[in-house]
């Protein structure tokens, strides 16, 4: 249904922009730097399974509904913003050996995907993102859009899923060369929670 050109240059505009510094690649690199790569990779697993349900809103027209309601919209970026508030609160609290101590107290990874997810899917901004990118290369005369809106999600999604794994892994060397100083852990946690108030500040100031 997509020809070949379509593909080939969605793929290299989404990877683009999935490097260009944004909540979700910044939330990747700040829980791979002060947790590990193993963390980065499953918040990474979490943010791309958000983005399927931002794909499916957009091809079922959902998503219009926060491009429209105000109240919907709002209420849906305060709850992020509580979320990413949250998780700064727990990076101020923790200590420099909880962090030295990782494997014994390290979050499951169903919690970090689960962080993930509540991530993207708590941003409306990433479902009106989807609403005006993905049209731009559906053609109708090649069947139906909606089908063709799906697989450019996936595209996306895989696009996604590449380059936050790489930030991933090359943030989280960051925590190995870390864990010998304390003073140094407790400082990356203290820009880690910074840097969730920052992204809880851009989100609930957002505009449509």
């Amino acid at each position: 249904m997509l020809s070949t050109e379509t593909i080939i240059t969605f793929l290299t505009t989404a990877t683009l922009l999935s490097f260009i510094p944004g909540p979700d690649n910044i939330f990747v690199l700040m829980q791979s730097a002060t947790m590990g790569r193993r963390s980065g990779i499953f918040v990474t697993l979490g943010l791309c399974t958000g983005l399927i349900v931002h794909t499916l809103a957009v091809a079922m027209g959902v998503a219009v509904i926060f491009q429209v309601s105000i109240v919907a919209f709002t209420a849906l970026k305060v709850v992020g913003a509580a979320y990413l508030l949250y998780l700064a609160w727990g990076a101020f609290k923790a200590s420099s050996t909880q962090l030295a101590e990782g494997s014994k107290k390290s979050v499951s990874n169903f919690a970090l995907y689960k962080r993930g997810i509540i991530m993207n899917i708590t941003n409306p901004k990433v479902a009106i993102f989807f609403m005006a990118f993905l049209p731009q290369f559906t053609d109708p005369a090649a069947g139906s859009v909606s089908v063709q809106m799906i697989m450019l999600g996936g595209l996306f999604i895989v696009a996604a899923l590449a380059s936050f794994s790489l930030i991933a892994v090359l943030s989280g060397s960051l925590k190995q060369l870390l864990t010998s100083s304390r003073r140094s852990q407790e400082m990356l946690n203290k820009v880690a929670g910074c840097v969730f108030i920052g992204l809880a500040a851009k989100l609930v100031t957002s505009q449509k």
